[in-house]
C-alpha cells in the first residue's frame, strides 16, 4: 500500500514538473526584452531559489555538498549554462514546435556521445529509435528558412548537444547530487548575459514575469523532478517526463497563436514516437540490478 502511495505520489511529482518545464516557450515569448536580459534574471532567481534549497536541504554541510561535486560538477555547470544560453537563444529565434522536436531527441543523442567518450553500448531498440529520432529532426530543419531560423537551429543543436554531454557526466557520477551545479549554472549564465543585459530597463510585470520564469519553470520543475524520479522508476519517470515536449509548443499556441507548422508535426511526432517506443520496450525487460538506473534515464533539465 505503501508503495502505491509512493508511485502516485511520484507520478504526480513528474507530471507537475513536466507542465513546468513546458512553460519555457511561453515565458520566452511573453518576455519582450532581449535574451540577455532574460537570461540575467531568470538566472538569479533561479540560482536564488535553488541556493534556498540547497541551503536549507543540507544545512550544516553546505560546503561540503558542492565540495563533493569535484571536476564533474564543474563540468555540469558549465555544460548545463552553456546549454542553458543556447536554448533560450534558440527559442526566441526559432519556433517552439522545432526547438523542442531536437530537444526531444537528446536521449539518443547522449547515446551517441556516451559510446563515443565513454564507450557505453546500448541496445538494438536505442539505436532503430536514434535512427528515427535523426530522421524526425532532419524534417523540421529547412536548409533555405530565413538567416535567423537556421541560427536558431544552430543554438538549438548546441543546447542538444550540452545537455547531451550533461547527461554522460551524470552518468559517470551518480553518486553526486548534481542540484549545486545546476545552482551555479543558473548564477553563470547571469554573469555571463551581464555585459548584454540591460537589467534597470525591466519593468515591474516583466519582473514578475522573469521571478516566475525563474523559480517555477526552472527552480520548481528541477526539485519536482529530482524528488518524483526517486519515487518511481526512471523509466516511468522519462516517459511521463516526455510530455514537455508537446506540451511547450501547445502553450505558445494558445498564448500566442504560433501555430506549429506540418513538418514540425510530422518530425515531432516522429520523435517522440521513438522517444515512447524505446522507452516501453525497456520498461518490459527484465533489468540487470547492476546496470540499474543506467538506461531509460530522464531528461537533462539542470538548467533549462
Amino acid at each position: 500500500m505503501h508503495q502505491d502511495k509512493d508511485k502516485w505520489l511520484g507520478t504526480l511529482l513528474i507530471v507537475a514538473s513536466a507542465i513546468a518545464y513546458s512553460l519555457s516557450g511561453y515565458f520566452t515569448r511573453l518576455v519582450e526584452h532581449n535574451v540577455w536580459t532574460i537570461l540575467f534574471w531568470r538566472g538569479i532567481f533561479g540560482g536564488v531559489f535553488l541556493g534556498a534549497y540547497i541551503a536549507w536541504r543540507h544545512r550544516r554541510d553546505l560546503l561540503g555538498s558542492v565540495r563533493a561535486m569535484g571536476w564533474p560538477g564543474l563540468w555540469v555547470m558549465l555544460l548545463s549554462a552553456t546549454a542553458t544560453i543556447c536554448f533560450i537563444n534558440a527559442l526566441r529565434l526559432t519556433p517552439v514546435a522545432d526547438v523542442m522536436t531536437i530537444h526531444a531527441a537528446i536521449p539518443f543523442m547522449t547515446a551517441v556521445l556516451a559510446l563515443v567518450i565513454a564507450g557505453e553500448k546500448e541496445d538494438w531498440t536505442t539505436w532503430a529509435a536514434s535512427i528515427a529520432a535523426l530522421a524526425g529532426v532532419a524534417i523540421i530543419v529547412n536548409p533555405q528558412a530565413s538567416a535567423g531560423h537556421l541560427t536558431g537551429y544552430a543554438f538549438a543543436m548546441g543546447m542538444a548537444l550540452s545537455y547531451a554531454a550533461v547527461m554522460v557526466v551524470i552518468r559517470k557520477n551518480r553518486h553526486v547530487s548534481m542540484l549545486p551545479a545546476a545552482c551555479l549554472s543558473a548564477f553563470l549564465c547571469t554573469l555571463v548575459a551581464l555585459p548584454f543585459a540591460s537589467p534597470a530597463h525591466v519593468t515591474a510585470t516583466s519582473l514578475f514575469d522573469l521571478f516566475l520564469f525563474g523559480t517555477v519553470q526552472f527552480g520548481l520543475g528541477l526539485l519536482l523532478m529530482t524528488t518524483g524520479t526517486r519515487l518511481i522508476s526512471a523509466t516511468r519517470s522519462a516517459l511521463i517526463g516526455s510530455m514537455e515536449n508537446p506540451l511547450a509548443p501547445l502553450w505558445v499556441w494558445l498564448a500566442f497563436s504560433e501555430r506549429p507548422s506540418l513538418s514540425a508535426w510530422i518530425g515531432g511526432s516522429i520523435v517522440m514516437a521513438a522517444v515512447i517506443v524505446d522507452v516501453l520496450v525497456k520498461s518490459t525487460r527484465k533489468r540487470d540490478p547492476a546496470r540499474d538506473g543506467e538506461q531509460a534515464l530522464p531528461s537533462p533539465r539542470l538548467s533549462q
